[in-house]
């Protein structure tokens, strides 16, 4: 099987299935002999800065000496980037020769007439992995909530949950969102949380208490104690416990990005214990200084200024709108907004009310898309007697020529809404090979 053929049996479990329990993770696992009982691993829920977390604990791990395996997901351009390995996504070789092994097991499960999603496909492929090659350490992002995510197999010896906010409408309000992420936390579990809501900290709190699981929260036992704008960057001065770490150069935009590092320090000095004390200083600002996000305030062109970031939900839009003000002195903001329709397209929208000067909406490339024409109409009622004008395109691409036709000198066009609209312009910007 090549990768070609690989993305076509994967397709045909529809990418968009979603089925709220364990039953076929489990019977998955069970038939590849649960190899994730043996797998030291850190998993990662929240609403927001989960891939970023990932990625920044993954990045000190390896500068560490550790080989880490990193489960993200969705992807921006192709499948490879959900598993990767010491950084590295899977070989297209690699890829496809795991998928072959793990799906023909995956068809026995079938056979039972409850057939492996997508999802559950990729996650199984994932721990198969980090345990054939071995890794020392797996990093795992839930995809969605955490009691019912396919990921939710795993051991989970620190259980990480950043921001908690409202997201998906399956998962409900803010307080039944924060129970949803709390089911990750398991007795074994050692908890690391990110800011939260007091009515979610409460939630998050009391599940830890429950299975005797120690939490370290924030700001009680770990944030940030500085931050300062650096080209390319921030510098920011970390604490954990009693131990501040400064001068640390992080490559990324934004006080959230900040707030993640912590959060990733943290889980470090969890993950470690006694021993986080003996790793130097200069090893944690080199680890952090390798970290990238892709999709996350990147700037992918110049002349004008392009910046793709995935913020998909009003907290993020948020976030996104405070770091360009921050980040970026453009003359004017053209904004290119693609989003799914199931979220809260007056919440995104709104967070730029402020900032923007233009504004290009578009369809992105998913069965879940609202279209240009239903986002055009919330951008217009947001918008009204701003005088911000609301242009509509078929997609991505289009919106993009539409966006840097109207950026003159000093101006900046952001792109944002869903991962789906950030694939779709790297994919204009930075092509695969």
């Amino acid at each position: 099987m090549d990768f070609a053929a690989a993305r076509r049996l994967l397709g045909e479990r529809g990418p968009g299935a979603m089925k709220p329990d364990l039953s076929r993770i489990t019977a998955l696992m069970d038939l590849l002999g649960n190899p994730q009982e043996h797998l030291p691993t850190i998993h990662v829920t929240g609403t927001n800065g989960k891939t970023s977390t990932t990625r920044m604990v993954a990045a000190l791990l390896s500068e560490l000496g550790l080989t880490a395996g990193t489960f993200t997901s969705p992807h921006l351009q192709s499948v490879r980037e959900r598993i990767q390995v010491g950084l590295q996504p899977l070989s297209e070789e690699d890829f496809a020769r795991t998928l072959a092994a793990v799906s023909g097991v995956a068809d026995l499960v079938d056979a039972t007439g409850d057939d492996v999603t997508y999802f559950e496909l990729l996650v199984a492929m994932a721990l198969w992995t980090f345990t054939d090659l071995p890794v020392d350490v797996a990093v795992m992002e839930v995809g969605m909530g955490g009691r019912w995510d396919a990921t939710n197999v795993v051991r989970g010896d620190v259980a990480v949950i950043t921001p908690v906010d409202v997201d998906h409408r399956e998962l409900g309000d803010r307080a039944a969102t924060a129970r949803e992420k709390s089911g990750i936390i398991k007795d074994r579990s050692r908890v690391v949380l990110g800011a939260q809501a007091d009515e979610v900290q409460a939630i998050l709190v009391t599940a830890a208490a429950d299975v005797g699981a120690p939490v370290a929260t924030w700001p009680d036992f770990h944030g940030v104690e500085d931050r300062r704008i650096a080209m390319g960057g921030q510098l920011v001065a970390l604490r954990v416990g009693e131990r501040v770490v400064d001068e640390i150069f992080l490559p990324l935009h934004g006080a959230h990005q900040a707030d993640n590092a912590a959060i990733a320090l943290a889980t470090l000095a969890a993950f470690l214990g006694t021993q986080f004390l003996e790793v130097e200083d200069d090893v944690i600002r080199a680890g952090f200084a390798r970290v990238d996000s892709p999709g996350r305030l990147e700037v992918v062109s110049r002349h004008p200024t392009v910046v793709l970031d995935g913020a998909h939900n009003p907290h993020g839009a948020r976030a996104l709108a405070s770091a360009l003000d921050e980040a970026f002195a453009f003359r004017n903001v053209i904004l290119v907004l693609g989003c799914l329709a199931d979220k809260d397209l007056a919440g995104i929208v709104g967070a730029f009310h402020d900032v923007v000067d233009h504004v290009v909406v578009t369809t992105p490339s998913s069965p879940r898309a609202a279209t240009a024409a239903d986002l055009a109409e919330v951008a217009r009622a947001v918008f009204d007697g701003t005088g911000v004008a609301v242009e509509e395109a078929p997609d991505v691409a289009t919106a993009l020529d539409l966006a840097t036709g109207v950026a003159g000198e000093g101006d900046g066009v952001v792109v944002t809404g869903s991962l789906h609209t950030i694939g779709a312009a790297r994919d204009v910007h930075l092509p695969l090979d």
